[in-house]
């Protein structure tokens, strides 16, 4: 029978977790390495394709770093135009809830926690609020009287934990405090009448308007344009759509800049 020599074995295994932790260490860097290309690239240096990231990559939970920058990166540089113009090639629908206007000159977007009351009844937004994660959009819908839900106060709170933005189906006031705020609110209108906390509508419930459903967890995109929504079955495919879209508007743009008409660029000139 072989003796066992325990050195030798104290010997190889130390080497075993050292290549190990080498690999583990390689693959760690090569992770941040791509996050910082992704960052530094340009939009039009970017390789995006399907399976790339999901609508989940939206927030950054330490691991899906370079999805999460890829897909900030296209956001960000995004419109509500272009979004919309890529969910109807996609879907043959556009998104748009006619309508809604921004109330500062903040982008949104993000994923939707929705809300259902009554113009008088301020406080169900707060229990939306509540339900909300870092990151979420609110979506309130409100019917009845005209009477505003959101305002300076809800939107300080609303910031102060991480929230995204604000989209009220309804009314917002506090104009003169809202305006300045690093935070987005978008809505029908605002006056400057509230009603009471009475907390008595509903949290992440289907919402319909103009015969679109704005389901939970769906994403919404708001900006001086408007505000689009898109079901968050079709993100991924709308998202890279409006990547493609952004690039090729890029190149129309150098074109022009280079002494093009856009009839020669579309083809319409004679």
């Amino acid at each position: 029978m072989a003796k066992i020599d325990p050195i030798k074995m104290v010997r190889k295994s130390s080497k075993s977790s050292k290549s190990n932790s080498f690999k583990s260490s390689k693959s760690s860097e090569s992770s941040i390495s791509e996050s910082v290309n992704a960052e530094n690239m340009s939009l039009d240096e970017l390789s995006i394709k399907k399976g790339d990231f999901s609508i989940e990559d939206l927030n950054d939970n330490g691991e899906n770093k370079d999805k999460y920058i890829k897909l900030k990166k296209i956001l960000e540089s995004s419109s509500t135009c272009q979004i919309s113009d890529a969910f109807s090639g996609v879907s043959g629908r556009n998104g748009v809830i006619v309508g809604l206007k921004a109330m500062n000159r903040n982008k949104v977007y993000g994923r939707i926690v929705t809300a259902k009351t009554n113009c008088d009844d301020w406080g169900t937004s707060l229990l939306a609020m509540d339900q909300a994660k870092p990151g979420d959009v609110l979506f309130l819908y409100c019917y009845g009287e005209r009477a505003s839900v959101w305002g300076e106060l809800a939107s300080t709170s609303s910031q102060e934990k991480g929230i995204a933005g604000t989209v009220l189906y309804g009314y917002a006031r506090d104009m003169d405090a809202i305006i300045d705020l690093d935070y987005p609110v978008y809505a029908l209108d605002f006056c400057p009448n509230a009603g009471k906390p009475s907390a008595l509508g509903e949290v992440n419930v289907n919402i319909e308007i103009d015969n679109q459903i704005i389901k939970p967890g769906d994403f919404i995109f708001g900006d001086e344009s408007g505000v689009v929504v898109i079901p968050q079955e079709f993100f991924e495919d709308v998202i890279i759509a409006t990547y493609n879209i952004k690039v090729k508007e890029n190149n129309i743009i150098k074109q022009l800049k280079a002494g093009k008409t856009l009839s020669q660029i579309v083809g319409l000139d004679k």
